[in-house]
């Protein structure tokens, strides 16, 4: 069996809840070793990861390493056949330094912004 591949994300955020619902019905239909840990539940304690840098950006772990941002993205990706593509685009050089600036620097900001905003206005997903 393969290694299993865990995914801890923001279940409070609804882009990031739907993005990643959709890949866990995905994996699930499929039975693929992957599992979903939303950073509000008692599972982010095993990921040793304190809740506000969860929420700041995508986290995976496979074959015991933490990778976060576009890198988990491309992971996740890759254990999925019908994104691997995606992942092997995002891997190009010129490509990947775009993808992941954009969401270093715009996407994940910009949901962690609004993230920070519906918690202090105590709403949740």
């Amino acid at each position: 069996m393969p290694a299993e591949t865990r995914v801890l994300f923001n279940a409070d955020c609804p882009v990031c809840n739907a993005e990643i619902c959709h890949y866990q019905r995905y994996t699930d239909a499929r039975a693929l070793p992957v599992r979903y840990d939303d950073l509000n539940g008692p599972d982010r304690a095993a990921w040793g990861i304190d809740p506000n840098t969860a929420a700041q950006r995508l986290h995976v772990m496979h074959l015991g390493l933490v990778y976060s941002g576009l890198d988990a993205f491309r992971i996740l990706w890759k254990q999925m056949p019908r994104y691997r593509w995606l992942a092997t685009l995002t891997g190009l050089p010129g490509l990947y330094r775009i993808a992941s600036f954009t969401y270093d620097h715009v996407l994940a900001p910009t949901l962690y912004r609004r993230h920070l905003k519906r918690t202090r206005h105590g709403e949740t997903a």
